[in-house]
């Protein structure tokens, strides 16, 4: 088995990967084409198509070199070099970093490549402490070659884990992917959303070629004989077509070739993409436990994703985009509840929520009330204005009450039959909200502190929130509205010792 070199302290310094280069060049090529077409199109109706070329061509050569030039000069000026206790990378011309890693504190070894890496055979690994201090935590190599970033990512990961059961819960497959869990991509909040920014991009690039006046004009004879009520019900309906297509072409583009797999020495590791290959590890030690979502629009059709609970899981802006702490997307759920069971090693997932402790009638009128009184702030405004602006505005404000508050009434009930906590095992369990209802079972050894909540109302009603403090995760998981006695009585049992002393009997 091939193992990392360990250079010595005074060599083995290594570069990048020179064809870096080529991807810059590239990635400018198609900048420059995408601002320079556009300019020419313009320049052209006034100056000829001659004129056009002989002002646009030099500044996209320009724009190419000079990208491409500023590449070669961070490819010159960046080393790394992986010894015995630390990574190191020194890089910067005029600002030179030196940043250093003990090996000790690395948590996190991902590797990613968009189409131009992929096909140079290329890819960028991300090092990582876990730590949220931004990039000194940090060492991104960007580029080396795929062999390259394999043997990184084995050889800085390569620990065993502390007290693994490996012979009943063998290494290998935990989950692959199923082409049949796209058809609910279009039940999630990606859809409309993809929706109004088709529309917008339709608006933006009609703007660019100065047209965008004539595709007005052109929606607007379409509908020359159509009521308003159709027409906005139409165009609605044609955005949410766009965005349920989008949703389908980024759920291909992001987990396509999904995997889940345990890996010798105790590491979870997620890959994924049809375009941009992603491999995410996360090592078991870290693992506090996982949460299970649902979304109100799969959860109609009983579906649900699992997220990983652990330390070390930072999120760079470069990769705000995609959700590094996601084990399994939306899926069945028992195909979800399977899954979690599997990454927990244990024989059945706690997150099946079979046995929860419901939570008391009081916790129920909390959340009506909480959720008729939004519905009823945009009515309210509507009847302010009509009384003050319009007439008009007063039909429309009865219209809103009769839809909004019969939603907001279902959607109360339905947030109070998702409240529920207990105990599973090793795990304390907390299940709450409705249109994202989430259900985390969260080690009872990884919570290090409770916080008390208790407001007026709920002193009254004789309620409390719970909010169970760890290093891992999102750092805080409430139990919302308990029964004051039931609740301090769950958490002093969830984790001995940690709030006893400061209650009384």
């Amino acid at each position: 088995m091939s193992t990392l070199a360990v250079p010595a302290p005074e060599e083995g310094w290594r570069r990048l990967d020179k064809r870096t280069l080529l991807v810059t060049a590239a990635v400018m090529s198609g900048v420059a084409g995408g601002a320079g077409v556009p300019a020419a199109i313009g320049l052209a109706g006034g100056m000829g198509v001659g004129r056009a070329l002989a002002w646009v061509l030099p500044a996209a050569l320009l724009l190419i070199a000079g990208g491409t030039g500023a590449d070669y000069v961070r490819w010159r000026r960046t080393r790394y070099r992986i010894g015995t206790d630390r990574a190191e990378l020194h890089t910067g011309l005029l600002l030179v970093k030196r940043r250093s890693l003990g090996r000790e504190r690395i948590r996190t070894v991902d590797l990613t490549a968009n189409p131009l890496l992929r096909i140079l055979g290329l890819v960028k690994v991300r090092i990582g402490t876990g730590e949220h201090t931004g990039g000194e935590s940090t060492l991104e190599l960007d580029p080396v070659t795929r062999a390259e970033g394999e043997l990184l990512r084995t050889e800085l990961l390569g620990r065993a884990p502390a007290g693994a059961d490996a012979g009943a819960h063998p290494e290998g497959m935990l989950s692959v992917l199923d082409p049949g869990w796209i058809r609910y991509a279009p039940l999630s909040f990606v859809a409309p959303l993809m929706g109004g920014a088709a529309a917008g991009g339709v608006m933006q690039v009609g703007e660019w070629f100065g047209v965008q006046h004539e595709v007005l004009v052109w929606i607007g004879d379409r509908f020359r004989d159509t009521s308003i009520l159709v027409t906005v019900v139409v165009l609605l309906a044609a955005a949410l077509l766009a965005g349920v297509v989008g949703s389908l072409g980024l759920w291909v583009e992001m987990w396509w070739n999904y995997r889940l797999e345990r890996e010798p020495g105790g590491t979870l590791r997620v890959r994924r993409g049809l375009f941009t290959s992603r491999s995410v590890s996360i090592e078991e030690r870290r693992l506090r436990g996982v949460e299970l979502v649902e979304p109100i629009g799969v959860r109609l059709v009983g579906a649900a994703r699992v997220d990983a609970v652990a330390t070390g899981l930072t999120q760079d802006d470069d990769d705000k985009h995609t959700d590094l702490k996601t084990l399994l997307p939306a899926a069945p759920k028992a195909v979800a509840d399977e899954v979690a069971a599997r990454v927990l090693r244990e024989t059945s997932s706690p997150t099946s929520a079979a046995g929860l402790t419901p939570h008391p009638l009081a916790a129920r009128g909390r959340r009506l009330r909480w959720a008729v009184g939004a519905a009823l702030v945009p009515v309210l405004v509507l009847v302010v204005l009509g009384l003050l602006v319009s007439d008009v505005m007063l039909p429309i404000a009865a219209a809103c009450g009769v839809v909004l508050v019969p939603i907001a009434v279902a959607l109360g009930l339905d947030a109070y039959r998702s409240l529920g906590h207990g105990l599973s095992g090793e795990y304390l369990i907390a299940r709450s909200g409705t249109v994202r209802r989430s259900t985390v079972a969260l080690q009872r050894g990884g919570v290090i502190g409770w916080t008390v909540k208790q407001s007026y109302f709920q002193r009254r009603a004789g309620l409390v929130t719970l909010t169970a403090t760890t290093a891992a995760g999102e750092g805080a998981y409430h139990v919302r509205d308990a029964a004051e006695g039931e609740g301090l009585g769950f958490a002093g049992e969830a984790v001995p010792g940690l709030l006893e002393r400061f209650l009384e009997e």
